[in-house]
């Protein structure tokens, strides 16, 4: 029995000594003692620190299986879907086939390093590389934080580096107005020969990505309900890369919750293609902007971006890339400006 009762007596309670035994995370074994006076108040005791001092999984015995479950578990609460699907898809896929099994206090640098020599070995760009780092760190910081490794062995190897761009200027890509109107007409003759709903969505998508600066997801999720004349409520987003088809999410952080006044050529292209889509059977509010009852597929978004641009003979930009007319690229800072109200025919 860790309650012992001992000579003394204080406010008319017996004194008592209280002991419990435990194991810390490095498999290390202590003995913790402390005194109360009455029955009760000992047993409370007790539980109190067996609760603080509860036995731990020695760290010998943490895999690095163990400690990707564990860790999944505790980002689960934390993390938007999104960020916690891109890191289970990065730690599957890169850390645990080859590292799994392995005991994280063995984890040493020839092991690591060596994790780090295949890695490189891929045929991926620095940032992914990078990007692959930066999970299994973050991982292994988890460990040091629950005291199960001292220090994170992976900051000893370092992250990968470009070995001709030590520090590389990051090139921002974006139509000018005039750029745009070839790309946009492009887009328009599309969907009038093709005629349907979705090809008038792709016409639409694009026109809104130029003119508002919405990221992608923004534009899928919206829903005429979130137009209110010629202010656009930002209020949700879409992922199409989640397991069980595409989930509406909040938008990526508290600052993208924002209202945008539309210039007057987007609101012109928005309520002739609400004029469209009312002719649909079943039309409500809650019909995606762009794609009606179903949002537009990302591949199929990005297939027609590169189509347009081959017909228009522009360069190929990323669908991200669209926003940037609005944020601007200086030295070190963004400045936002308005892309002018540029007329489309």
């Amino acid at each position: 029995m860790p309650v012992y009762k001992m000579t003394g007596k204080k406010d008319g309670k017996q004194k008592y000594r209280v002991r419990i035994n435990y194991t810390d995370n490095n498999g290390k074994a202590h003995q913790i003692e402390r005194v109360a006076y009455g029955l009760a108040e000992a047993n409370d005791l007790e539980m109190k620190l067996k609760s603080d001092f509860k036995e731990q999984t020695p760290t010998k015995k943490i895999t690095v299986q163990n400690l990707y479950d564990e860790y999944i578990q505790a980002k689960s609460h934390e993390l938007r879907e999104t960020s916690l699907d891109k890191c289970k898809r990065v730690l599957k896929g890169y850390i645990l086939p080859t590292l799994g099994e392995k005991r994280i206090d063995r984890l040493g640098v020839s092991v690591l390093q060596n994790w780090k020599n295949e890695i490189a070995k891929l045929d991926f760009s620095i940032v992914t590389k990078q990007n692959i780092y930066k999970e299994f760190r973050a991982l292994l910081n988890y460990g040091v934080k629950m005291e199960y490794l001292p220090k994170n062995p992976l900051s000893t190897i370092g992250n990968f580096r470009d070995a001709y761009f030590e520090h590389p200027i990051e090139k921002f890509q974006y139509y000018t107005p005039e750029q745009f109107k070839k790309f946009i007409k492009k887009a328009r003759e599309y969907a009038q020969s093709d005629g349907t709903i979705t090809g008038w969505g792709y016409y639409v998508f694009f026109a809104i990505a130029f003119y508002t600066g919405m990221r992608k997801g923004e534009i899928n999720a919206l829903k005429w309900s979130d137009i209110d004349g010629d202010i656009i409520h930002v209020r949700r987003s879409v992922a199409q890369k989640l397991k069980g088809g595409d989930r509406e999410t909040p938008p990526k952080n508290k600052s993208s919750y924002r209202d945008l006044q539309a210039p007057r050529p987007l609101v012109k292209i928005l309520r002739e293609h609400l004029s469209r889509q009312q002719k649909i059977d079943g039309y409500s509010e809650d019909f995606r902007v762009c794609g009606a009852i179903r949002c537009l597929r990302d591949t199929s978004i990005e297939n027609k971006n590169k189509q347009f641009a081959k017909e228009a003979r522009l360069p190929h930009i990323r669908i991200h890339d669209f926003r940037h007319p609005y944020v601007k690229p200086t030295t070190k800072k963004y400045l936002f400006f308005l892309v002018p109200m540029i007329q489309l025919s």
